[in-house]
């Protein structure tokens, strides 16, 4: 505090008040309005004035869905936040194979959401209007994610290790994963079963900009040093686009996806495509 020392117990409730202000906040926000909440989350502006607000965790505040809008807004289990606390402290749901009880914890791009006592998977993926989908999958699909890396390095004790997108250090990588390259992560037992390399021919999803959703093939890829690569992609209509290479999330080998893609493929309708398809003519 500047200033004399204040003691608690001869000084009024303002003074307390205004000694406290000065302090400033501990940490990070623990609030989030409704307002300023991410667009794709969906929330309707006049159900209130808050929302919940992401805890820290392996992705960002606003490129995650926290657990509470997933079950409530999205997979309709619950009708209220404190039903969804209930779901939640009752073990019942699992992102990546580990229990999961924060109702506020950031699930993102490529997390397995499962529910044991419904017997039901889902995986977060993006449709072509930027929103979170969740597709549903099977068991077997579910024992694995998709994980780009992010930085390669060596760690303490000359160990290397691989950085991913979701925050994992994965140690003794094959020595042939790069930067940008995909890895199929098994969830049950920490290991990398296969692996992609980031090259022109394979499938890829956009996971930022304006193309955000969008699957496609990727065509070539143009440095520019001292600024961002352009990589320009293919879908399968024939239409291109090009985006930087840090949005660029390459699915698998080829025409192959290693995971169940959303329905649509990733291919993005014009204005009059959707209204045709609204109205039953497609």
């Amino acid at each position: 505090l500047r200033g004399p020392f204040i003691n608690p117990r001869e000084s009024s409730t303002l003074e307390l008040c205004i000694a406290a202000a000065k302090m400033g906040r501990r940490g990070i926000q623990k609030h989030l309005k409704r307002l300023n909440a991410p667009k794709h989350w969906m929330l309707g502006k006049l159900d209130g004035v808050w929302a919940p607000h992401p805890s820290p965790g392996p992705h960002k505040l606003r490129e995650c869905l926290p657990l509470v809008v997933l079950l409530r807004n999205r997979l309709k289990y619950a009708l209220t936040r404190k039903e969804t606390s209930l779901i939640c402290m009752q073990r019942l749901v699992k992102i990546d194979g580990k229990v999961r009880t924060d109702i506020n914890y950031p699930a993102g791009f490529m997390d397995v959401v499962s529910i044991d006592k419904t017997n039901q998977n889902f995986r977060l993926l993006f449709d072509v209007k930027g929103r979170f989908s969740t597709t549903p999958i099977d068991a077997e699909e579910a024992k694995f994610k998709l994980c780009k890396v992010k930085k390669v390095s060596v760690g303490p004790k000359g160990i290397p290790v691989i950085v991913t997108h979701d925050g994992r250090t994965i140690r003794y990588p094959d020595p042939a994963i790069k930067v940008n390259d995909t890895v199929k992560f098994n969830v049950e037992t920490g290991k990398i079963e296969e692996f992609v390399k980031f090259e022109p021919g394979n499938k890829c999803m956009i996971t930022g900009g304006k193309n955000l959703g969008r699957i496609g093939i990727v065509e070539h890829r143009e440095k520019h040093p001292g600024s961002f690569d352009i990589v320009h992609v293919k879908d399968t209509r024939g239409h291109k686009f090009a985006t930087r290479l840090s949005n660029i999330f390459i699915l698998g080998k080829g025409n192959n996806s290693l995971v169940k893609v959303p329905r649509g493929g990733g291919v993005r309708l014009s204005t009059l495509e959707q209204r045709d398809r609204r109205l039953g003519k497609e």
